[in-house]
C-alpha cells in the first residue's frame, strides 16, 4: 500500500500544504486511504486579497480573444495530462474509465467552447447588451447597456460529483468575463481537482493570481468576502441555505448562485411505439442517466413518466438492460459501474430509497451479485433499483432526491396536460426530457413545461442516432433550474458569463459613447 498523497493548496501564487489534522481521501471501492487534505494554518483572507488586487487587474486588462487564449492553453494541459486525471478519477472516485472521461473530457471539452467564443468576442473588454437607444428628441442624445467585469474574486464551491468538469465550467465563464477565481473542490472527492490546481499552477499559463484553489475544508474563507465578490455553488439544498443566509449575502451584496437538488423527468409519450428509434432512445438514456457516475448526477433522470398503457412495456425493457450493468471495482475492466463516492453517500441512498420503496413496486437488480473484484465487506456499492409507481407517485417519489443509480417509472394518463403536471411536482428541475414525433404532444409539453425546469430535450426519431444525453451540460445551453434546483444559470455562452459581470446603462453624447463603448453584442 502506498503513502497516502499530501493535496497542496494553490493560494497567492504559491502551493501550500495546511498543517494539523487532515481529512482522508479514499477509494471507495476499496475504503484505502489515498490521499490527504488540510487547509488548517492558510492564510485565506491574504488569499481572497491578492486574487482581488493582482488577478484581477491582470484579467480585466486582456481583451476576450485573449483571455480565450488562456482557456484554449489550459484545455489543452488537462487533454495533456488526461490520463494521469482519468487514474486519479477512478482511484478517489470510483469512477470507470468510462465514467472518468465523461468528467475530465467534459472539462477539457467546455475549457475549449469558450476558448472559441472568447475568439469570437474579439479585441474587445466590454460586452454591449441590445441596441443603442435614442433618448432625447434629436439623434444626438443616445443610451447604450453595457456589461463590465465585477472587481471582486469568484469564489466557486464545487459538488463531489465532477472534480473536473464542475472546476473547468466554472472558470471558463468567470476566466473569460474578466474575474479571478477561487475554487473548493469537495474534499471527499479532491485528488483530480488538486492535481489539476498543481498543473495550472506550474504551466504558469495563466496571469498571476487569476487562479487559486483550496484543497480541503473551506474554513473562514467566506467569512472574507465583499460586496463585488461572486460565489457559484452546485451541491444539496441544505447547503445552498445555509449559503444564502450568509451576512455577506444577505447585508454585503455577495452574489450568489446556486445549483441544488433536481427531481429531473423523462416523458415518453403515447405515440411511441415498442422498438421503434424513438423508444429504443428513451430506454438507453434513461439506463445511461441512472448508471452514469452511479447516478450521482444533478441532471440524472429519477423519474420516469409513462403512459399508463406502455408502463408494463417500458418497466420490462428497463429491467432487462439493468440486469446487464456490472457493479464493482472500476479498476475492472469488466465493471460498468462503480461504488458510490462516499460511506455517508451509501447511507444517504438507502435511507431514500426506504422512503421511495413505501411508495411503489421495488425491482431490484443484481442485489444477489456481489461487486466484481470487491473485497467482502469493502466498499460503497449500490446495485441499480428501478421503480414503479402506478398511481402518480407519492411526496416522497417526487421530493426526495436519492442521488444514486435509483429512478421510479411512474404512470400517467397520457396526456401532456397530465406529463406536465407530474414534471411539476419534483418542485423545480435542471433538465427534463420528453421523447415522442407527435408535435403537438411536445409543443403543449414543453409550452407547459419550461416553467418548471431549466433545459428541455426532445428526443424523436430522427435525432436518435446524434442526440447528446440528456444529463450532458451543454456549454452554448444555459445549465440551472428553477425552485428547488436552485435558481441559478451557468454556462449558455454569454449567459454564465454575465454572473461576474454588472449590467451598467450609459447615456450621453453618441459621439462619445460610440468611440468609448467598442465592443461586442449579446
Amino acid at each position: 500500500m502506498s503513502e497516502p498523497t499530501s493535496l497542496r493548496s494553490f493560494l497567492s501564487g504559491h502551493l501550500v500544504a495546511g498543517d494539523g489534522a487532515a481529512s482522508d481521501l479514499v477509494n471507495p471501492a476499496t475504503e484505502e486511504v489515498v490521499a490527504r487534505a488540510s487547509t488548517r494554518g492558510l492564510d485565506l483572507a491574504g488569499a481572497l486579497a491578492y486574487a482581488r488586487t493582482v488577478g484581477g487587474p491582470a484579467l480585466r486588462a486582456l481583451t476576450f480573444a485573449q483571455r480565450g487564449e488562456l482557456l484554449k492553453s489550459l484545455s489543452r494541459l488537462l487533454h495533456t495530462h488526461r490520463d494521469e486525471l482519468l487514474s486519479l478519477a477512478q482511484a478517489n472516485g470510483g469512477n470507470t474509465r468510462g465514467d472518468a472521461k465523461f468528467d475530465v473530457d467534459g472539462g477539457s471539452g467546455t475549457l475549449a467552447a469558450y476558448a472559441e467564443l472568447g475568439a469570437s468576442l474579439g479585441d474587445a473588454r466590454v460586452m454591449l447588451d441590445g441596441e443603442q437607444l435614442a433618448i432625447g428628441r434629436g439623434a444626438r442624445y443616445a443610451g447604450q447597456h453595457v456589461w463590465t467585469p465585477r472587481q471582486g474574486v469568484a469564489v466557486h464551491i464545487n459538488a463531489f460529483n465532477f472534480p473536473a468538469w464542475g472546476l473547468a465550467e466554472k472558470l471558463a465563464c468567470a476566466l473569460l468575463a474578466g474575474v479571478p477565481v477561487v475554487s473548493k473542490p469537495a474534499t471527499a472527492t479532491a485528488h483530480v481537482a488538486a492535481r489539476i490546481g498543481e498543473l495550472f499552477a506550474e504551466s504558469k499559463l495563466l496571469p498571476d493570481g487569476a487562479f487559486s484553489l483550496l484543497a480541503g475544508p473551506v474554513g473562514n474563507l467566506l467569512d472574507h468576502l465583499v460586496n463585488q465578490d461572486v460565489i457559484a455553488f452546485t451541491g444539496s439544498s441544505d447547503t445552498a441555505q445555509t449559503l444564502r443566509r450568509l451576512p455577506c449575502v444577505i447585508e454585503g451584496g455577495v452574489r450568489l448562485n446556486v445549483e441544488a437538488d433536481s427531481l429531473n423527468s423523462a416523458t415518453l409519450g403515447p405515440d411511441v411505439e415498442r422498438g421503434s428509434p424513438t423508444w429504443d432512445l428513451f430506454i438507453a438514456d434513461v439506463v445511461r442517466e441512472m448508471t452514469q457516475k452511479t447516478g450521482q448526477k444533478c441532471t440524472a433522470i429519477r423519474r420516469v413518466l409513462v403512459p399508463a398503457a406502455l408502463a408494463d412495456s417500458v418497466v420490462e425493457d428497463l429491467a432487462a438492460r439493468l440486469a446487464d450493468v456490472k457493479v464493482g471495482d472500476p479498476a475492472h475492466e469488466s465493471v460498468t459501474m462503480g461504488p458510490l463516492a462516499t460511506r455517508a453517500q451509501l447511507a444517504e441512498v438507502k435511507a431514500g430509497l426506504a422512503e421511495l420503496c413505501a411508495e411503489a413496486e421495488t425491482i431490484s437488480l443484481g442485489e444477489a451479485r456481489a461487486p466484481i473484484g470487491a473485497v467482502a465487506g469493502k466498499g460503497f456499492f449500490q446495485s441499480p433499483v428501478l421503480l414503479h409507481a402506478r398511481d402518480g407517485g407519492g411526496s416522497a417519489i417526487h421530493g426526495r432526491e436519492v442521488f444514486g443509480p435509483v429512478a421510479t417509472a411512474i404512470d400517467y394518463d397520457g396526456s401532456a396536460a397530465g406529463a406536465v403536471a407530474l414534471t411539476a411536482r419534483g418542485g423545480g428541475s435542471l433538465v427534463a426530457s420528453v421523447y415522442s414525433d407527435d408535435r403537438a404532444f411536445v409543443e403543449e409539453f414543453l409550452i407547459g413545461g419550461a416553467a418548471h425546469t431549466g433545459r428541455i430535450f426532445v428526443g424523436s426519431a430522427k435525432i436518435a442516432g446524434q442526440a447528446t444525453p440528456p444529463g450532458m451540460a451543454l456549454p452554448t445551453l444555459l445549465h440551472g433550474g428553477p425552485g428547488r434546483a436552485g435558481g441559478g444559470e451557468e454556462l449558455g455562452g454569454t449567459r454564465g458569463m454575465t454572473l461576474y459581470q454588472q449590467r451598467t446603462a450609459i447615456h450621453g453624447d453618441k459621439a462619445i459613447l460610440d468611440a468609448a463603448l467598442k465592443g461586442p453584442r449579446r
